[in-house]
């Protein structure tokens, strides 16, 4: 839930599951920590009027978010279509290569994203946010320039500096604007942006190699540079309309930034309250207590584990989904558009699977039933794929139930973290550590689809196989030890808890308080 940690277990029960908190009673609010007067205020605030500021929200906020993860997937995806349009014979690449500058990207991605998220928290988040996507969408035009493997390694490396902060830092924004049982919701809406943006990288490949020869380029190289200018554009767009908060939102009528400021003090904590508002936290010191809470934490490395039963078999997918649809038989202009409908259907996955697990305030059977999606196709591509152009319906078709279960993991997986960390400093640094954890199967999914190997890929559909396996064992086991702690905490009153811990000892300890209920 929240580390507001209610005063006791109905009012826990109701604000987890109650739609619109103005349909609580005042003490039930005044017991989740508001003042009578904001406890007054927010019951008077019709359920109709709450969501009609929700969509504001919605409509300024998710669709940028949206924009920002497409464009950050194609441009760290476009490499594969790249890849058949003659990038490796171009810049004279061999063996693995093609895999070295695949995983060169991940280094720096996954260890700049915790120090990012810290930098995030005492920034304007448009400003920071847009400064990142101008500076890759720089690193990506220039990529159309290089004149070899090194240059090539060289972009990589410097396209995953500035993306880093992107992902970890949108998961954050979004976790500040709504309470939990709206995030996965609007978390997917933009993930359903990361399929899309394989779908657009096919047809704008296609697209764009017509360009081969214009300017003395070949097509491969104008992919590069037209996405990358593109990416410049959008940064710049950054400045002025992401939000940063409601203080700072002049679409946003006094009363509707009192209402959004309130809920977040009910759901995150009053102690998060002004650093909100001001949309900054420039005068708060480092916490290395928090950092140590945070690399400690048990449900992290089980998330992580979540994280990479997509981030494995997405990336492997992403990187060389052209490549497998050429194996079938296809010429590589039909490659490239015959990869957008299965990214379509996982974007239709996403959407649909987060708006249930938003509905039933429960993530677990949706991030399972996923990962079981992403077992059934491996295993007929794992079987099927050695000769896989006599088998072109069915491996085409398994390439679509892939798409379908690899893209509603990640929702949940960082809905449900976010929901179970207390506190704006421990909040930041344990979903970008998770993240950078997670996003090392980035590195694995790099090399485990090895070009000797077509076009049976035993070691690439094998090690899919593998993570969503585990995945699943992981998901199983949050619940379970989320579900057993809960009802060991409910068997304390508040009295003898608050007689064994004095509020200093329980605010230190966020999320390990018994007071502090996970959310399913």
């Amino acid at each position: 839930m929240s580390n507001q940690q209610p005063k006791d277990e109905d009012t826990r029960s109701s604000l987890e599951k109650a739609p619109h908190e103005s349909t609580l009673h005042v003490e039930e609010l005044m017991r989740g920590g508001l003042t009578e007067e904001d406890a007054q205020f927010l019951h008077n605030v019709p359920p109709k009027q709450q969501s009609q500021i929700y969509h504001k929200v919605d409509i300024r906020l998710v669709p940028m978010l949206a924009l920002l993860y497409l464009i950050s997937h194609l441009d760290r995806a476009n490499i594969g279509n790249a890849k058949i349009e003659g990038l490796e014979k171009s810049l004279g690449m061999t063996g693995t290569d093609y895999n070295v500058a695949l995983a060169i990207f991940f280094v720096p991605y996954v260890l700049c994203e915790v120090p990012s998220n810290q930098i995030l928290v005492r920034c304007l988040p448009s400003y920071y946010i847009g400064s990142l996507v101008c500076c890759w969408g720089l690193v990506m035009t220039f990529t159309g320039f290089v004149q070899g493997f090194g240059g090539l390694v060289a972009t990589r490396f410097l396209l995953g500096l500035f993306e880093a902060g992107f992902f970890p830092g949108a998961i954050f924004l979004v976790g500040q604007w709504y309470p939990p049982n709206k995030t996965q919701s609007r978390m997917a809406m933009f993930y359903c942006a990361s399929a899309l943006s394989g779908a657009f990288s096919g047809l704008l490949a296609y697209a764009i190699a017509k360009m081969n020869g214009l300017g003395g380029y070949e097509g491969w190289r104008w992919i590069f540079i037209i996405e990358g200018i593109a990416s410049v554009v959008i940064g710049v767009m950054c400045f002025f309309t992401l939000p940063d908060s409601p203080s700072r939102a002049k679409w946003l009528s006094p009363d509707e930034a009192r209402f959004l400021n309130i809920i977040h003090v009910l759901h995150r904590g009053r102690k998060e309250k002004e650093a909100f508002i001001e949309g900054t936290n420039k005068k708060k010191p480092f916490n290395w207590n928090v950092l140590k809470q945070v690399v400690t934490d048990w449900q992290l490395y089980l998330q992580a584990i979540v994280f990479m039963s997509n981030a494995v078999p997405n990336y492997g997918l992403k990187f060389t989904m052209p490549q497998i649809i050429k194996n079938m038989g296809f010429t590589s202009s039909k490659a490239q558009l015959l990869t957008a409908p299965p990214y379509t259907v996982g974007a239709i996955s996403a959407l649909c699977s987060a708006l249930l697990a938003d509905r039933f305030v429960w993530r677990m059977p949706f991030i399972v039933g996923a990962q079981t999606l992403l077992i059934v196709a491996y295993t007929i591509l794992f079987v099927k794929a050695e000769h896989i152009a006599d088998n072109v319906p069915l491996c085409y078709f398994a390439v679509f139930v892939a798409c379908a279960g690899v893209y509603p993991i990640l929702p949940g997986c960082n809905a449900w973290t976010i929901n179970n960390l207390a506190g704006p400093a421990k909040r930041a640094q344990g979903i970008a550590w998770m993240i950078a954890m997670g996003n090392c199967g980035g590195i694995a999914g790099s090399f485990i689809f090895i070009d000797k190997e077509k076009p049976k890929y035993p070691t690439g559909f094998g090690s899919s196989l593998a993570f969503a396996a585990a995945g699943i064992v992981c998901a199983l086991t949050l619940e379970s030890l989320f579900w057993t702690i809960n009802k060991r905490n409910a068997s304390w009153s508040e009295a003898e808890i608050r007689a064994r811990y004095t509020d200093a000892e329980l605010e230190k300890m966020g999320d390990r308080s018994p007071l502090f209920k996970y959310a399913l």
